[in-house]
């Protein structure tokens, strides 16, 4: 996958809905799509599609998935800067 550029100016992101940024940040910041569905009232399964769908438009893998672990890749890093 490409990728989101190193330096993206915020006019140039495309149009990202506010829920599935708070989704987004709420999995970052807690580490676990099964924490960040509670704190988004969603279900992990919900939370799941969005960031699939996220993912698939961005063209880009956003977190690092490991069996009880989730971190963000580069571009997950740089979409968090936007997205906070």
């Amino acid at each position: 996958m490409p990728g989101m550029p190193e330096e993206l100016p915020q006019s140039a992101m495309p149009l990202l809905e506010i829920d599935v940024l708070r989704t987004f940040v709420s999995i970052a910041e807690s580490g676990s799509f099964t924490r960040a569905a509670g704190q988004v009232f969603r279900t992990t399964s919900a939370v799941s599609m969005q960031i699939k769908r996220l993912e698939t438009m961005l063209d880009c893998a956003l977190f690092v998935r490991e069996a009880r672990r989730i971190t963000l890749t580069d571009d997950g890093e740089r979409l968090l800067g936007y997205a906070r």
